[in-house]
């Protein structure tokens, strides 16, 4: 059951956060970033990427890989980069924004594919979509968007994860493409994770802090 209510606590979670850290320049928000990052990562490369390799040809493997990337790219044209920390709301604007909403969805559909019932996938999207939902809560809730337009977005985006599980685990005949579906996430995975990394800090002092939740990140990974 934890595969399904986790991600909707990350989001609850992020929530909670945007709310109590009232600047997106909170550098506890960064440091789980960088952490969420570094967990991602290492859990793809730990867990999903040996499990996809076992199952399907090498070659056509790291196309679906670099789909994936590719993918990813794409999605950021519209989310603008909210997948790894970046939201761009002006508070004057009225118009909902669906192009990052859809992009952050299907996003966010996608990465609950690989969440299975005996692989720790879930921790990794659990802790990668708290600092997201985070950053996209907070803009949110500074702009002018209505109450039940920011309840909306929130809901279904907590939501999509779950469902991409749901129907990963129970649809009839998916296991023969499943195998595809993670490779491409694991492309998406990279991108972000390595995006989050490869980010320069604030400084000397945030750097060394951003050093420290990396090892942390990877560590824990490894450990679970």
């Amino acid at each position: 059951m934890h595969r399904f209510l986790f991600p909707i606590l990350a989001v609850v979670i992020g929530l909670l956060l945007a709310v109590f850290f009232k600047s997106k320049k909170s550098w506890v928000t960064k440091l789980l970033l960088s952490f969420s990052g570094a967990f991602l990562l290492a859990l793809t490369l730990f867990e999903l990427l040996p499990e996809v390799y076992e199952h399907l040809n090498s070659k056509l493997t790291g196309l679906f890989i670099m789909i994936g990337i590719l993918l990813q790219i794409i999605l950021e044209l519209f989310s603008k980069g909210a997948e790894h920390g970046h939201v761009h709301i002006h508070k004057s604007e009225a118009q909902f924004p669906w192009l990052l909403f859809i992009s952050l969805c299907l996003h966010s559909f996608l990465e609950g594919f690989p969440i299975h019932e005996h692989n720790d996938m879930v921790y990794g999207v659990l802790i990668h979509k708290i600092p997201v939902a985070a950053l996209v809560s907070l803009f949110l809730l500074q702009s002018n968007y209505t109450k039940l337009q920011i309840a909306l977005f929130l809901v279904i985006f907590a939501l999509m994860t779950p469902i991409g599980t749901l129907i990963s685990n129970f649809t009839p005949g998916i296991e023969q493409y499943i195998h595809f579906i993670n490779a491409l996430v694991i492309g998406i995975f990279l991108h972000i994770s390595t995006t989050i990394l490869f980010e320069s800090g604030e400084g000397h002092k945030f750097n060394l802090s951003k050093f420290v939740s990396i090892i942390l990140g990877v560590g824990i990974a490894f450990l679970i």
